[in-house]
Formats: C-alpha cells, structure tokens, sequence
C-alpha cells in the first residue's frame, strides 16, 4: 500500500496547492493524510475548510492544538470521523482521535492522532494513550499511522522508538519546518520528525513575514495572516507491506510549485 502524508496545510495558499496535486499524487495514492489544523486562515478548521479538503481526494485529516481555534468546528467534530484531533485530550471533548479506515483498494488502514506535551498544552501522556489505542486498533488491522503533533523533537523520536515494530509509520507534525531525517526503524516503523508544510514558502512558518517580525521585535500582539507567495509542498510516501503492516519504503517530499 502506498501512503501519502502531506504536512500541515497553512491558509487558502496551502488549500490551493492541495487542489494542484491532488490528479497526480493524490489520486496515485492508496491512501492520503493531511495535517489541517492551520488549513483556515491560518488557524484552525471550519466545516467548509474540512468539505473542501476532503473534496481533493484526501481520506484523513489530522490536526493538533489548533483545533478549537474556530468555535464553529466544534459540533462537526463528532459527525465526520476523517476529521481527527489529537485522542489524548480529556474524553469528554467532542470528536475522534483514531479510526479505521479504508484505502482505495478496499484495505483497512488506522490513523492515529496524537499530541505532544513538552512545550504545548497539558494533554494525557502520549505515549501510555498509544499503547492503549494501538492495542485495539490492531484487532482491525496491523497497517497503523501516527501523527505525533508535538513541539520538541525529542518527544517525537522517543515516541517512535517506543512503538518501533507495533506501527507502520510515526510522522511528526507542527513545527512546519521539514527534517531530513526520514527512516525505517528495527521492526518496520517509518519516521520523520517533522513531514513539513503545504503552503506559502515565502513566509515564516506558512504566516506574513512582515506581522511575525513586528511582533518579534516590539513582543506587542499581532494578529498574524497567512503569506501568499509561493507554495511549497512537504511530505512523505510510506510504502506498507499489507500483510505485515511493516514500512517497505519511505522517501520525503519537498517541492516547489511556483
């Protein structure tokens, strides 16, 4: 099975770069994930956003701590199961954190959503929630995704270590900057601390440079808007063995549109 995990898409610019690829390497995959958390204005998601996205092509969208950034979200969080937040916030919040899906072929594949703590909000601990969720998933299917959305690096590779050989990929999110340090770990677990972006390269962080420097260099607040120019497009392809549920492959994306 061939996967394909775009990073964060940031703003319209990273909505339209989706629309771009999606007959080429979205429709070439068996299956496709996005981090969306930042996919609308910048921060956050709305159900059009959401419909939009999905409309490309994409089987899954993960998020992170952006997720609550637009109230309106809220209640669509618990009618559209390819619409993750991270699954070890509290319980009773609204949505899901994992499922099990189906690739184009017909094959079951879960995703995972998971958030870090070292430098982000309070969540339960990431690493005793996966075990417990990749212990039922695994009653459906040994093909398993994580997004591990999370500041620190170390956080992300210990989390991968600890899971190496009970999941077919961890991929990390948030920082929108790629690492170039994709692998396959013992067991069969693909890697990479960050996937990357999908949106405005001419930015910082996918945000106008101007409004991120103002804030910077006088610590007063700014209300900071997504760049428009250029597109850059981060990801990563995972091949998984079906049977095994064991990464074959895996080769980073890291392109430039226009």
């Amino acid at each position: 099975m061939k996967i394909l995990f775009l990073g964060d898409i940031v703003g319209k610019a990273g909505r339209e770069a989706l629309k771009w690829i999606s007959p080429t390497w979205i429709q070439e995959a068996d299956f496709c994930i996005v981090n969306g958390e930042n996919a609308a204005g910048g921060n956050g998601l709305t159900p059009s956003v959401v419909e939009e996205i999905l409309s490309t092509g994409v089987n899954v969208i993960t998020t992170g701590n952006h997720i609550w950034d637009k109230k309106e979200i809220l209640p669509f969080l618990d009618k559209e199961p390819r619409l993750l937040r991270p699954s070890n916030y509290p319980p009773q919040v609204p949505g899901y954190g994992s499922g099990v899906f189906r690739s184009r072929g017909g094959r079951k594949i879960a995703v995972l959503n998971l958030g870090g703590r070292v430098f982000m909000p309070p969540l339960d601990c990431p690493f005793r929630k996966a075990k417990e969720e990749i212990s039922r998933l695994k009653e459906e299917t040994l093909c398993i995704i994580i997004d591990m959305h999370a500041e620190a690096t170390s956080e992300k590779i210990a989390l991968a270590y600890y899971l190496q050989g009970e999941v077919s990929a961890v991929v990390g999110t948030h920082t929108h900057v790629q690492t170039a340090d994709e692998k396959i770990l013992e067991g069969g677990t693909a890697y990479i601390t960050d996937v990357g972006m999908v949106g405005p390269e001419d930015s910082v962080i996918g945000m106008k440079k101007e409004e991120v420097l103002q804030r910077f260099l006088t610590l007063i607040p700014v209300r900071l808007k997504p760049a428009r120019s250029g597109m850059r497009i981060n990801g990563l392809w995972i091949e998984v063995d079906d049977a095994t549920g064991k990464a074959l492959k895996v080769s980073r994306i890291n392109e430039r549109l226009r």
